[in-house]
């Protein structure tokens, strides 16, 4: 038994033993009928300890654990989400289930309206679990950035039809420091004037002609005399797949000549990936569990909250495939690799000869949705600028006032970065259709999140069909963190 393979048992047996722990009857009457209901659900998570090994240390973790160790939940479509969550750890905490649209009391922002669920507490969620899709389940706290996440996948019966192999791939960047460390260093560095750690800052016009042919149009453009745009904020200690890095990546044992669909979910804090499939051409099929028509291609943005589902025809005569992660504008790569019985499996290090590709939004450009929003006009439409940069440290959504809303209104939000930042900005509690990029209407993918690189513009629609107070923010934590929120409120919400 390998040193992996020991930490793992270690981590089922805990969850297990945690999960039983965390269900015996609470002190209070109310606490008690809380608990009993939740242990009625058809589903339990618990949201516990884990430890993982990244470059030969080990490194305590959180996870959301069935009680037989399973991160997260693959539910049916069409069904109900009936979970009983269990808070097993020594801290308040919550989970955000990104992606579906949950009626706004249990959507699990904290205090948006629920509070935190406190240490041994449960709390029992059901609500209609929506059409299929790659979704996934975080803290909306710093606690994602110890890795409180996990996929959340709904599968239509048309997917369990299908003659394909489901991988999924959940990216991480990790650090040994902990967040509230990470974001003091950030804002610290801001009031010394410094730029934050090494940040990989694209300068001059070679950073300009990079992001053009990047597909970017005249995003992340600076002119003569303004600031260099900034790609990464932290350099992380390791950047994971499925909790594991090239060092000693997951090998999925595939069937030569089959079909394999990959559920990719970018659930990094503050790293944007390329996925390249390298000697296997793929097929796009879904972006943010939404149907597009199929872009075939080997390279395939994902910003931080985002997800990709890419099939992938394999050879008849096998082999072994990696399946990489491209750090955007740096070297540092991360994946798993599809292997098939008795292929070679080579060493993958886990820093590449090339920097990784720069997002932009020519993919964006191309998205055709399979279920497009019905055609209607707009009857309420804001403009958002989002604002901020590196030296202050301070990022903030102006015009986000006022972001109020009627019931079964069509909405319309136009949103220009002004920064020099990309920012993956995320809705709570809906899906919109992106229409306008860089002033060109489009037809675009429904998502749930939408990359804004530095100096771009893009026009989302949607339907107000989910009554409450629903975030619309970064998803990059510490651009949340420090001010790059805003609520979009049903007229009536208190």
């Amino acid at each position: 038994m390998n040193r992996r393979d020991f930490l793992n048992g270690l981590m089922v047996g805990a969850a297990a033993l945690v999960t039983s722990a965390a269900l015996r009857p609470i002190r209070t009457f109310a606490q008690d009928a809380q608990t009993s209901s939740a242990q009625e659900a058809s589903s339990i998570l618990s949201i516990g300890y884990r430890t993982i090994d990244v470059k030969g240390r080990s490194a305590r973790v959180f996870g959301v654990l069935q009680p037989d160790g399973t991160p997260g939940l693959t539910l049916d479509a069409g069904t109900e989400f009936d979970v009983g969550l269990v808070n097993a750890i020594d801290e308040p905490t919550l989970i955000h289930w990104h992606g579906l649209t949950p009626p706004w009391a249990t959507d699990g922002v904290p205090d948006n309206p629920a509070a935190l669920l406190t240490p041994s507490e449960t709390r029992r969620y059901a609500f209609p679990v929506g059409t299929g899709g790659t979704h996934w389940m975080h803290a909306h706290t710093l606690q994602e950035q110890n890795l409180l996440a996990a996929p959340l996948i709904v599968r239509t019966a048309d997917d369990k039809r299908r003659d394909e192999q489901e991988v999924v791939v959940l990216l991480h960047d990790f650090s040994f420091l902990p967040a509230e460390e990470l974001l003091a260093k950030l804002k610290g560095n801001a009031v010394l004037g410094a730029m934050p750690m090494n940040h990989g800052s694209m300068q001059g016009m070679a950073g300009m002609q990079h992001m053009m042919s990047a597909g970017n149009g005249m995003s992340g453009m600076a002119m003569p005399g303004m600031a260099a745009m900034d790609l990464n904020d932290i350099d992380y200690d390791a950047y994971l797949a499925n909790d594991r890095t090239f060092d000693d990546p997951e090998v999925v044992r595939v069937e030569k000549g089959g079909r394999v669909r990959l559920r990719i979910i970018n659930g990094a804090t503050a790293t944007a990936f390329t996925i390249d499939t390298g000697r296997l051409s793929g097929e796009l099929i879904a972006v943010d569990g939404q149907g597009v028509q199929p872009v075939a291609g080997t390279s395939f943005p994902v910003s931080m909250g985002q997800r990709l589902d890419i099939l992938l025809s394999l050879p008849k005569d096998g082999g072994a495939f990696p399946i990489l992660g491209l750090r955007e504008g740096a070297v540092e790569r991360t994946g798993i690799i599809l292997a098939s019985a008795g292929a070679a499996i080579r060493k993958i290090a886990v820093e590449g000869d090339a920097k990784g590709p720069v997002l932009g939004l020519d993919l964006e450009q191309r998205l055709r949705p399979i279920s497009p929003l019905a055609a209607r006009p707009a009857d309420r439409r804001f403009e958002l600028s989002l604002t901020g940069d590196m030296a202050a440290y301070n990022w903030a959504i102006d015009g986000a006032d006022g972001l109020v809303v009627k019931r079964g209104e069509r909405v319309e939000v136009a949103i220009t970065n002004t920064s020099m930042m990309a920012h993956p900005m995320h809705l709570h509690g809906h899906h919109f259709q992106v229409i306008g990029i860089n002033g060109i209407p489009v037809a675009g993918a429904v998502r749930d999140t939408v990359l804004l690189p530095a100096m771009a513009s893009v026009i989302l629609a949607f339907d107000a069909d989910n009554p409450g107070h629903w975030p619309l923010h970064c998803h990059h934590l510490y651009h949340m963190a420090t001010g790059m929120m805003a609520y979009v409120t049903y007229d009536g919400i208190g």
